[in-house]
Formats: C-alpha cells, structure tokens, sequence
C-alpha cells in the first residue's frame, strides 16, 4: 500500500523547505546517543542493521562507519536519492513505505529514531508497520523505538513560533486535534508563492505502545527516557525509548 499523494508526509518530507526549516538539527549529539544506543545493546561485529525512517542516511553512514552492514530505507525518493550517493559494499538505500513487507532482511536490529512513527491516518497501519519489522528481524533480534515522550509534550506544547531560516520566515502553529499533534507550517517561498504544509504525528501513550507490541508480537525489554539512555519517568523524561524483542 503506497503513500498516497494526500499524505502529509508524502510531500513535506520531499520539499526543500524541509530540509531548511530543521536544519539547525544537532547531528553531532544524535551521534552522541547513536554510539550510546550501540554500545548499551551492544549487537555483534559485522551486525545486520536497519535503519528505518533514514531520511537522507546521515545516521546509517555512522552505524556503517561504525563496523556494521547497514540497510536506510525512507518514504522520501528525493532522500534516498540523495542518501545513494554514499551507498557502498555494506551501506545500501531502498525507497520503502513501512507499511509494506521488508524484503530487504534478516536483520540482527532495527532502528526507528528521532519520531519517525506514528504518521498514519489509520492506527492500525501502525501495527501493520511494527509487524513488518518484526518479521524482519532475526530470531533473538532487536527493534528500537524512538518516541516522543507525548504526556510532557503535550504540556509543554509551543501553541506559536516564527523561525527564520536561510531568509524564509515559518509560522508554527502547533494544537493536538483528534488524537493527534498537529503542526501547522506557513510561509512565503522563494517567488513569494504562500506554501502550507501540516506535521501530524499521533499523541501515543506509553500504554497504547504496548498494546501495538503485544498485537505486533513484541515483547518490550525496557524503556529509557532520553538519549543518554536514563530510565523512563512519565513525568520527566522527554522521549520513550522503547527496546523490543521478537516474541517466539
């Protein structure tokens, strides 16, 4: 089942305005909490590694840098496209909706980071997602979710910002509409042309989590509440990092 045009990210994340309004993203930190991530789950030399959601493959260039045989998959054309360049003997890019089959495996771990989920119109596409990349891993395999801790965030929700990037002036306007964290992003592009594009990500409990694992046939070994790897607080904690096993 491909995206259809309709979906939000199946013309946000292919923008260039994308691109510029987060490229203030702080990759060296990310790589930070990638060598953590690695080093807690520690998988094997040589280890099959798939990342989920890669967007342009900036992070599966440092799992592959990092010894490990690493497989990018991304809804975007235009990021794979872009990731392909760096692709090698041990680092390959596929453009892939995660609601489809994952031919691409077995893997001995699959990362999903930086709330790459949760995108869907339908929550059970959802579970279809999770049971994809559950038959995609090894027996005795690893799958690591990396959500927004949604309790915290909805508190401390931004209701307006405007950010200037690069010349380009965003208005944001965030609001949680039917279950839903909704970003609203207006501005002016470069020929002076309004654009309008919207960020849904579903406002997923920790509970609800647990119930698509149980149907995805997961079983949650522990859940870290940061990226440097602390124990999950409902109160505190600004992301739920939940580690899976395949069940059976």
């Amino acid at each position: 089942m491909s995206a259809a045009a309709s979906e939000w990210f199946s013309t946000w994340f292919d923008s260039p305005y994308y691109h510029r309004l987060y490229q203030h993203r702080d990759y060296a930190e990310a790589r930070q909490f990638l060598g953590r991530l690695l080093e807690h789950l520690h998988p094997h030399p040589g280890a099959r590694l798939l990342d989920l959601a890669c967007g342009k493959g900036r992070h599966s260039r440092y799992l592959s840098e990092q010894g490990f045989d690493v497989t990018g998959v991304d809804l975007s054309a235009q990021s794979i496209a872009h990731a392909r360049q760096f692709a090698h003997e041990h680092l390959r890019f596929y453009e892939h909706d995660m609601r489809d089959e994952l031919p691409y495996g077995p893997f001995d771990l699959v990362l999903n980071l930086f709330t790459s989920f949760g995108y869907f119109a339908e929550e059970a596409e959802n579970v279809v997602a999770l049971r994809h990349a559950a038959d995609a891993l090894r027996p005795g395999g690893k799958l690591v979710i990396d959500f927004l801790n949604t309790d915290l965030a909805i508190r401390q929700l931004v209701a307006h910002e405007t950010k200037t990037v690069d010349g380009v002036t965003f208005q944001l306007h965030r609001h949680l509409q039917h279950g839903f964290i909704v970003k609203d992003i207006r501005f002016e592009d470069e020929q002076d042309q309004p654009q309008h594009f919207v960020e849904r990500v579903r406002a997923l409990t920790r509970e609800r989590f647990e119930e698509y694992f149980q149907l995805a046939g997961l079983r949650l070994a522990e859940t870290l509440g940061d990226y440097q790897l602390r124990p999950f607080d409902l109160a505190t904690s600004p992301r739920m990092l939940f580690v899976l096993k395949k069940q059976g």
